[in-house]
């Protein structure tokens, strides 16, 4: 089955680019330069930070649904970053190299379907899940981390 993956939209970030860390402290963020061998996880581009670059780490509501599941959680966003991720059958690296914990959910914004998968196995479990009819949408997470990764839908 056809699977498109998003990352998430730059709008809602604009406002914090460019910051003072006092400004960013008041809202609860925090800015990190990427150091090697440190996994910095941009979830607007989808891709891991490059050594030196900025990143704004930051609560991010990732399941808005009126639902016993709404949920926020931290995330990496990096500083400047203005293009969203945004393929058909194509899973980003970022996602490829990490533990995955897949939700599937309702309409109503309700998990009805889960599990764990290691990145190179994605397909599979997206498969997996989108064949329950009632699963609309699938959310991805590191599963060590529990950060929100990307938002899978049908394609």
């Amino acid at each position: 089955m056809a699977f498109r993956i998003t990352g998430l939209s730059p709008e809602p970030f604009r406002h914090l680019y460019g910051l003072s860390e006092l400004a960013l402290a008041e809202k609860g963020i925090v800015r990190r330069i990427v150091e090697p061998d440190i996994g910095f996880p941009d979830r607007i581009e989808m891709r891991e930070g490059r050594p030196g670059e900025v990143f704004l780490l930051l609560n991010h509501l990732c399941q808005p649904a009126d639902s016993p599941y709404r949920a926020s959680h931290a995330i990496y966003v990096r500083e400047g970053a203005e293009e969203a991720y945004d393929e058909v059958d194509k899973v980003p690296e970022v996602m490829r190299t990490r533990l995955l914990s897949l939700r599937g959910f309702d309409a109503d914004g309700m998990i009805i379907e889960a599990d764990v998968v290691p990145g190179t196995e994605v397909e599979e479990l997206i498969d997996q899940l989108f064949a329950n009819p009632e699963v609309a949408y699938i959310h991805a997470h590191n599963a060590k981390q529990g950060c929100y990764s990307g938002r899978i839908d049908r394609a």
